[in-house]
């Protein structure tokens, strides 16, 4: 006979986008779903998300919709519940670290978005109180569950790119102004004051991609812009757009490999998804993005020929081969929180902690001053 075990997980911002969507209905919704989590020694595992919040009509229609029975609107009180298990933040960033600060003194495990903090010592402020306090922590870091990075990883751990060169990374959409029709992101991420900024939002995940994939980042250019300075909130009402909306980023890697990572929210999509990654090696190239990986081997490389005279005879996209899926891929955010709850329950090792996250806003730190001072910076290592 199997037995339940409940975890009771605080979760604080889950009427935002990403908290909503990714992690409370794709994710713990989508456990209790399938019948909670399977630990594998006879026990599930069943999160019970208490909803936290600032608006009280929003988290309780949430809670109503989904058949949920607690929300608050007291983050104080629900910290001081010692039945709150694990505490996960997905506000605005300039609201998490204090949030996460008070949750680490309550003796809360810890699972939270990123940017961990506004700054890298604040980041690794939080990620020392949390070791001080013997409680477990971790960091999204979803973009490495992705279907297409997964793929990846799958060639870079078979030797498919012999010696890896560059990584050349393109990401980012048109996001509207918000006058003539409503902004795909809230007005606070074009608001540095409020936290925002392309820099801030994904610089870390850049940090997280390329130190796990490729090797660790030992230097960082970038020059930022505000390519849309005015925009439309919520409201309809004009604001002055103060954080940067595109960065291009160049990163030297351990080990020798370059990448040129852009990054942009004025940017109209030509490729096939919205994020992209062409990995050139010695042996094969691959271009990788959300869910599809293409290669194209070295015997199997054409020989093009610049010749501007005539007009290109064969379609290049053909000339590379699909990678098949050979698994099944679960929702990236889902599979991370899984080997979180593990992590909590059994103690199996999980390496995405909040050192990883001070990772990520130390290069995002770096590359808004590299862009201020003009020059390239090195990026030294970092530990508690």
């Amino acid at each position: 006979m199997t037995e339940r075990r409940t975890v009771r997980i605080a979760m604080n911002g889950v009427t935002g986008r990403m908290g909503y969507r990714q992690h409370l209905v794709r994710s713990l919704l989508a456990l209790r779903e399938q019948g909670g989590l399977d630990l594998g020694d006879g026990t599930t595992l069943w999160p019970e998300p208490v909803l936290v919040g600032r608006r009280a009509h929003v988290l309780k229609a949430m809670a109503d919709q989904h058949g949920l029975t607690e929300w608050s609107t007291d983050l104080d009180a629900v910290l001081a519940d010692p039945g709150i298990d694990i505490y996960f933040d997905a506000q605005v960033t300039s609201a998490r670290e204090e949030a996460i600060g008070k949750a680490i003194t309550a003796g809360k495990h810890i699972y939270t978005e990123k940017p961990t903090a506004t700054s890298l010592a604040g980041a690794l402020g939080l990620a020392r109180r949390a070791r001080e306090a013997g409680v477990k922590h971790g960091v999204v870091q979803d973009k490495l569950f992705l279907p297409g990075l997964l793929k990846l990883k799958r060639l870079i751990d078979g030797g498919f790119f012999g010696r890896i060169l560059s990584v050349r990374g393109e990401f980012g959409y048109w996001v509207f102004e918000g006058d003539w029709q409503p902004a795909q992101r809230p007005s606070w991420n074009y608001r540095r004051e409020d936290g925002g900024g392309i820099v801030v939002d994904m610089f870390p995940h850049w940090e997280y991609v390329l130190h796990e994939l490729f090797g660790r980042v030992t230097s960082v250019t970038a020059h930022t812009a505000t390519h849309i300075p005015r925009r439309w909130d919520e409201h309809g009402e004009p604001y002055a757009a103060t954080a940067d909306d595109a960065a291009y980023g160049i990163f030297q890697l351990e080990g020798g490999a370059v990448a040129q990572i852009n990054s942009s929210w004025a940017v109209r999509v030509n490729r096939d998804e919205l994020v992209e990654f062409q990995v050139d090696g010695t042996e094969g190239s691959a271009v990788a993005g959300l869910r599809n990986c293409r290669v194209q081997h070295r015997s199997s490389t054409p020989k093009p020929v610049w010749n501007p005279d005539l007009p290109a005879t064969v379609s290049f996209r053909a000339q590379w081969q699909e990678v098949p899926d050979n698994d099944v891929f679960d929702n990236g955010f889902k599979a991370q929180w899984e080997l979180f709850l593990r992590h909590v329950v059994l103690d199996e090792p999980y390496r995405w902690d909040l050192l990883a996250g001070a990772r990520g806003v130390q290069l995002a730190e770096l590359g808004l001053r590299s862009c201020a001072e003009g020059r390239r910076l090195d990026v030294p290592e970092i530990a508690l």
